[in-house]
């Protein structure tokens, strides 16, 4: 089981979001870091074939990120999980299995599966617009996850969910990378610290950084707290507005 992604590049007019990005993952959890402004979500944006790269190509185990076999592979969970907020959560989840192709009462049971998988069997009736923003995310997940899978993209995953559902998340996917390639990206660093195999270090659109946690601790926590400083200044600033 094989990423490729080969010398990728992404242009708005006279900015470069992504420049000249190559990889190649296998399976495991990779955890891409960056600070806002990256190109991180760009990037999984292409890798889900949601945008069109400037230059250069994506495939999985052969397939082009256009063709459908490698779209029949693919799970995503975007920055702004969409949904209908009038549907059940079990229908929400029955009506997208229709849509990726998969028979009827197969859909039933993964829905019913996923739902307990993400602790959500006891909303499975309740209109999503009654769901608190960690449920909504809950079921972001299990949507990302209904056709089981080999490649999962995950793009901050966790916002929204309390500790203890963050630490119930973190354990699926540890589990899901034994079997897939699992591509998350996140601003909580105990979500990459835990379960990632490898660390991926975005900075200007462009990998700086692909190797172990632990060989590079010390830049990475440095990193995200210069981060969290800067959150809280802006946080400040809005207050005093």
């Amino acid at each position: 089981m094989e990423l490729l992604i080969d010398r990728v590049s992404k242009q708005y007019k006279n900015r470069i979001a992504v420049d000249r990005v190559s990889l190649r993952l296998t399976e495991g959890v990779h955890g891409l870091l960056g600070e806002n402004g990256a190109g991180k979500t760009t990037l999984m944006r292409m890798l889900c074939g949601i945008l069109t790269p400037t230059g250069g190509t994506i495939s999985f185990d052969g397939a082009d990120v256009g063709e459908e076999a490698y779209r029949a592979r693919l799970g995503y969970l975007p920055q702004d999980f969409g949904y209908y907020p009038e549907f059940r959560a079990d229908d929400f989840l029955r009506y997208l299995s229709a849509l990726k192709g998969i028979p009827k009462k197969q859909a039933k049971e993964k829905a019913a599966e996923l739902l307990e998988l993400v602790s959500l069997s006891d909303a499975a009736h309740k209109k999503i617009k009654t769901f608190s923003g960690g449920m909504k995310q809950r079921l972001g997940i299990a949507q990302a996850l209904l056709n089981d899978p080999d490649l999962l993209i995950l793009d901050e995953p966790t916002a929204g969910l309390d500790p203890g559902e963050r630490v119930r998340f973190r354990d699926l996917i540890e589990q899901l990378g034994k079997h897939s390639i699992v591509l998350l990206s996140t601003h909580i660093v105990s979500d990459i610290e835990h379960i990632a195999d490898q660390v991926l270090m975005m900075k200007d659109g462009q990998i700086i950084y692909q190797g172990k946690w632990d060989e590079k601790r010390g830049d990475l926590e440095t990193f995200y707290l210069e981060q969290f400083k800067k959150q809280q200044s802006g946080m400040k600033r809005e207050a005093q507005q």
